[in-house]
């Protein structure tokens, strides 16, 4: 069923399907996304391994209500993580569909 060559192919195939999702990771370091509050005074930028890069904060709300500051952080939060998780779905995607002609599409 699997002699020597088969074998070395097969592992050659497994070398170069991790050569690819480590170039996809690489890829996905030099995307980035943003989440920002509905008001815009808050903003996270993660990159496309999720990853949080940058917090921008205004600072009128700094000085503002506790409460209104900790829901604006999770909504742009949320919307910054949504995209990332967007941006690496679609790059792995594609890295399967390159690896894996076949599959999808």
């Amino acid at each position: 069923m699997f002699n020597n060559k088969n074998m070395q192919e097969m592992m050659s195939k497994l070398q170069g399907m991790q050569g690819a999702v480590e170039d996809s990771k690489k890829r996905l370091e030099n995307i980035y996304v943003k989440g920002e509050s509905s008001d815009g005074n808050i903003r996270f930028v993660l990159n496309g391994n999720r990853k949080l890069k940058e917090i921008t904060i205004d600072d009128q709300i700094i000085n503002g209500n506790k409460e209104e500051l900790i829901e604006k952080l999770i909504e742009s939060f949320n919307k910054a993580i949504e995209d990332a998780d967007h941006v690496n779905e679609n790059e792995m995607r594609s890295t399967a569909f390159n690896m894996f002609p076949g599959m999808g599409g």
